[in-house]
């Protein structure tokens, strides 16, 4: 490639990025023709290329990416350090190619409108009615246990593998399209991920590959949690990038699903969220709600822990800072807090819609 064109693509970088800042500032033209028009049509086409394909193609060209970048870096390292300006300039300009095609295939969700705006929810932030949510989290979460097992010491253990969840997943979406067309999904394309001990390791329970539109989810996560982050990947593949919109996504997909496992699931995984939000607050409140939970809903909570645990290490502290920065660079000033904001998303959307346990099917009404 001549240097001219080199130079060129390199430079592009710089009016890419002040076109993604001016877009920022307009959120219902990147609703309506990026992630209502252009976005649903491009991730619809990879997902049907590439989620046939029973392993991850993303994770297989990022490894091939890896070791071709280290090949040649190897290779030319002497032509490397004779001319270091060059080298510069290829790495901004791989990054510019990165940076307009993260964003053309996917990125721009980051700059749409705010789901709450779609649902016509407030985002609520008053304690006494999170404290108020959690109370009846609490009560939900253990008739659900309850039932489950007719024994209040018991965990729940989901007598499906992970693809039944997979399939349960996907099903729930295809149900729920009609009465929220927001959460069509059409062309499933979930993996799970051949990283999965190094996402352990860095405390991911899944992500969405931009580029090929494969979700891929950590296979290592604890069984009872494992249909909210199914659902939550999902999410971010039919278009919502945000962290706390998608939490709040998996939670409903897996709430509204007809099987009480995933019921339980959605209220044990929504109840953790609000209990730690109560803590911010008053952590003796915190401590009576938790007292009341029953010891085979916190033998759950023990069983993500102890996973947890297991892979903790010095290393982690690192990741979540890359993986903050990352959020904060596109739009999620919060970072990886931003996921703990879907407790307002919770508040505002039982604000609109009552949480009403029922054993009937259908779950939360």
């Amino acid at each position: 490639m001549k240097n001219k064109l080199k130079n060129g693509i390199a430079l592009s970088l710089i009016p890419q990025i002040i076109l993604v800042k001016w877009l920022a500032n307009h959120p219902d033209w990147v609703e309506n023709m990026y992630s209502k028009g252009i976005y649903p049509v491009l991730s619809a086409f990879f997902r049907m290329l590439f989620g046939w394909v029973p392993f991850s193609v993303g994770e297989v060209i990022y490894t091939l990416l890896i070791i071709v970048g280290l090949r040649y870096c190897i290779k030319n390292w002497k032509k490397i350090k004779a001319q270091p300006a060059y080298f510069f300039r290829d790495i901004i300009m791989v990054l510019a190619v990165f940076y307009f095609t993260f964003h053309l295939v996917w990125g721009l969700n980051y700059y749409r409108s705010p789901l709450s705006k779609t649902l016509a929810i407030q985002e609520e932030v008053n304690f006494e009615k999170v404290k108020k949510l959690t109370a009846s989290l609490v009560a939900q979460t253990n008739q659900l246990q309850f039932q489950i097992t007719q024994d209040s010491s018991q965990l729940v253990q989901l007598p499906y593998t992970r693809n039944e969840i997979f399939t349960k997943t996907i099903d729930a979406y295809h149900s729920l399209a009609h009465d929220m067309p927001l959460l069509t999904y059409k062309h499933s394309s979930i993996k799970k991920s051949m990283f999965s001990t190094v996402s352990s390791y860095m405390g991911i329970g899944g992500y969405l590959n931009p580029f090929t539109n494969e979700a891929q989810v950590n296979r290592n996560t604890p069984v009872f949690r494992f249909p909210v982050v199914v659902a939550h990947e999902v999410g971010h593949q039919i278009g919502y990038s945000a962290e706390n919109e998608t939490n709040l996504i998996g939670y409903l997909v897996t709430a509204k699903n007809k099987d009480i496992y995933f019921q339980y699931a959605a209220s044990a995984y929504a109840l953790s969220y609000c209990l730690n939000a109560v803590h911010i607050f008053d952590k003796e409140a915190a401590k009576q709600l938790y007292d009341n939970i029953n010891e085979g809903v916190k033998k759950n909570y023990k069983e993500l822990q102890d996973y947890n645990a297991a892979y903790e290490n010095p290393f982690e502290p690192i990741f979540t800072s890359i993986f903050s920065a990352f959020l904060k660079a596109n739009n999620q000033t919060d970072g990886v807090k931003s996921y703990s904001r879907v407790v307002q998303l919770l508040v505002g959307y039982h604000e609109k819609h009552p949480l009403q346990p029922t054993f009937e099917s259908g779950g939360l009404k």
